[in-house]
């Protein structure tokens, strides 16, 4: 009796301890059991359809990209301005294969090598540059060498229109001169890389020999060393006469029109319960850019308003230098450090639609002067220049010479 009495005790110590030992159901993953089928089940659901059928589905609609998505859209385009970015597109292969000719000896290149030349040359990547050089027979030729390669030149007609365009640029150094001295001016440093310049310098027209001819202008110019390896061309003397603004011009012939020109609202609490003309009194005020572009703005607080006028005044000034009073985005970021300009330059420019127009694509846009440019599209003041290059581009469009135009008789003499 004792010793079955001791054995329950101990048996329902164990089962006590088990008992507390043993984890929550909560706590235990519930496994799918093996033997289970929908098909065998009371609930199963095997006749829904658990999934939409592709044509039934919802199209989404495709994000547009900075890549293709437009800056502007209807009514605000302007369609002869967004011509002139379309025109520069399509003339592209000419415009740089007359550049990257030029600098090579005898004006010639190895057809083999312009296939892999796809960004000096302006062509896309993969494809056949013998069949960009058959768009412009008139300025472009191949022909077979002595050693048995295919060759790419430039035609009789080029090279005299090559000649042409050098007696332009003789003929107007001095206007160049001047440009890059007012550009120099409008630098915090006054100073920039050479290296930029000569990128940026079909914009302005200058010449591609510019490095040598600053040579003959001591009084002007200084070539020092960057001193990371680059050569840096340096502002000697200060001019005052150079150092009044295309706006400032502007505003001494008609100061209204220059008034209306650019928007910076006042920031103002509406506890002042001002009317409508009054607002508009109070932000008259507050339009026209007060800081020159000749003054420094490395000097002013960022993001403050007097900031914005200063960046605002550098960006007009800077296109009123250009040959066609506009420039690319790629031509602005150049500039970015010399100019103070900050990455919101593209929505600083967005707000000023009187004074500005941007063409093209989100992240490949053009900025334009609107008042440079008549309601054709036509630029009010011409450079001789931009005359030699609509010349280039009515050539690069013709498949063979007009009977008796004056190219034809000037090419028979």
């Amino acid at each position: 009796m004792r010793g079955s009495s001791s054995m329950a005790s101990r048996f329902f110590f164990l089962r006590r301890t088990n008992t507390l030992n043993k984890p929550s159901k909560a706590l235990i993953p519930t496994l799918p059991n093996p033997n289970f089928s929908i098909f065998s089940s009371q609930l199963s659901t095997s006749f829904l359809v658990t999934k939409t059928p592709k044509k039934l589905r919802k199209k989404r609609k495709k994000k547009d990209s900075p890549r293709t998505k437009l800056v502007q859209t209807q009514p605000n385009l302007i369609p002869h301005l967004e011509r002139i970015v379309h025109r520069d597109a399509h003339f592209r292969f000419i415009t740089r294969t007359k550049q990257f000719l030029s600098a090579q000896p005898e004006h010639v290149l190895r057809l083999d090598d312009a296939g892999k030349l796809h960004r000096e040359l302006g062509f896309p990547r993969g494809r056949n540059v013998k069949r960009f050089v058959l768009r412009h027979p008139l300025l472009l030729q191949t022909y077979r060498h002595t050693d048995g390669k295919m060759w790419l030149g430039f035609t009789d007609l080029m090279e005299d229109l090559l000649e042409e365009e050098q007696a332009i640029m003789d003929s107007m150094e001095q206007d160049r001169v001047a440009k890059v001295r007012k550009l120099l001016m409008m630098t915090s440093q006054k100073r920039v890389p050479l290296s930029k310049i000569h990128h940026c310098r079909t914009l302005f027209g200058i010449p591609d020999d510019f490095r040598d001819r600053v040579k003959k202008y001591p009084n002007y110019f200084r070539v020092v060393d960057g001193g990371d390896g680059k050569r840096v061309l340096e502002l000697v003397n200060w001019d005052p006469l150079l150092a009044v603004s295309a706006i400032e011009r502007e505003f001494m012939v008609d100061e209204d029109g220059a008034k209306k020109k650019f928007r910076f609202p006042v920031k103002y609490s509406r506890d002042l319960g001002l009317e409508l003309e009054d607002t508009r009194k109070l932000n008259l005020l507050n339009t026209l850019p007060l800081f020159s572009p000749y003054s420094d703005g490395s000097k002013l607080d960022v993001w403050t308003v007097e900031a914005e006028k200063f960046r605002v005044g550098v960006v007009h000034e800077f296109l009123s230098l250009t040959l066609e009073k506009k420039a690319s985005i790629h031509h602005l970021v150049e500039f970015k450090e010399e100019f103070c300009l900050t990455k919101h330059t593209y929505h600083m420019l967005l707000k000023q639609p009187r004074a500005f127009y941007l063409a093209g694509t989100e992240m490949n846009w053009v900025v334009f002067l609107k008042d440079a440019y008549d309601e054709n599209g036509a630029l009010v003041e011409k450079d001789p220049q931009v005359v030699f290059n609509e010349k280039l581009f009515k050539y690069a469009q013709m498949q063979e010479m007009e009977p008796g135009s004056k190219a034809e008789i000037e090419m028979q003499r």
